[in-house]
């Protein structure tokens, strides 16, 4: 995804679209440009776009990336330079495709007999074997990044079964004679983006001015992280490692922790005495 691309455009749908115009829309898209279908030149690179286009906008973050940044968000080793005091502030947000295990085979489908009922408008005729069953497994987000055992009921047998470290809310494993799908429940404090933990994180004004060590949440409990002095709202400091593991991987994620300055409604009379005689003193360097 080098070149910037124009997703909505693609898909034929407005900036404000909603998902289920979303979905429609690419039903309609992958329906006519299959290159089972679509016979013309370049079918099968415009059904891979489509599909592309759909496993962004379908993703409220991956969305909200490409909102904000455009396709150049999902580049490997993606940066953003953001204005501060004195010069500018490098962030590095390091998405790359394969932290989003883009599969366009079969447009997103769970499987191929689902991309061949809604091209051809039947079963397909490959589908003679029994179909595996699919069992939706709720998880807690700790669950889910960390991986756990869980105990579940098939066919009226309970049997444990492993789940791996780093599945998402949708995630689906395969197990001999059955599929877990896995639901995900949000988390108070982290949210993912693709294989990072994104935390936001509120300061005092003075501990943003003056600088400070503070504890910040991870999956792997507190850490303590320094504020440098004069840090801006909307900073994110980089915690390398402290992610999501990979599926069957040692490989991790990084988490972001967001800064967030708070500035107090009320102050007492001496706070305000002291806030004046800063401005004062402010306002005369700058005379």
């Amino acid at each position: 995804m080098a070149q910037d691309r124009d997703y909505y455009q693609i898909l034929g749908v407005s900036r404000n679209a909603s998902l289920d115009e979303i979905k429609k829309a690419y039903r309609d898209k992958a329906r006519k440009h299959h290159p089972d279908i679509d016979k013309t030149s370049g079918a099968e690179e415009r059904f891979k776009e489509i599909n592309e286009a759909y496993q962004i906008l379908s993703d409220p973050q991956k969305k909200q990336a490409y909102d904000q940044f455009g396709s150049a968000a999902f580049s490997r080793g993606f940066s953003d330079w953001q204005p501060g005091p004195g010069g500018y502030t490098y962030r590095t947000y390091n998405w790359g495709p394969s932290d989003f295990n883009f599969d366009f085979s079969f447009g997103g489908f769970a499987d191929p007999f689902d991309i061949f009922e809604m091209v051809f408008g039947s079963r397909s005729p490959f589908g003679q074997e029994r179909r595996l069953p699919r069992y939706v497994l709720p998880l807690d987000f700790i669950e889910a990044v960390k991986g756990c055992e869980k105990e579940v009921e098939v066919d009226s047998k309970r049997t444990k079964i492993r789940i791996p470290a780093g599945v998402d809310d949708g995630s689906e494993i395969r197990f001999k004679d059955f599929y877990i799908v896995c639901q995900v429940a949000n988390h108070p404090q982290f949210r993912r983006r693709g294989f990072d933990i994104v935390v936001e994180q509120e300061i005092h004004f003075t501990q943003a001015a003056l600088g400070d060590v503070i504890s910040v949440p991870t999956i792997d409990g507190p850490v303590k992280i320094k504020i440098p002095s004069g840090i801006q709202p909307g900073t994110q400091i980089r915690l390398r490692g402290k992610g999501v593991f990979h599926p069957h991987s040692t490989r991790r994620g990084d988490e972001y922790i967001i800064i967030r300055v708070k500035i107090p409604q009320k102050y007492s009379r001496e706070e305000r005495k002291h806030l004046e005689e800063l401005w004062k003193i402010q306002t005369s360097k700058e005379g």
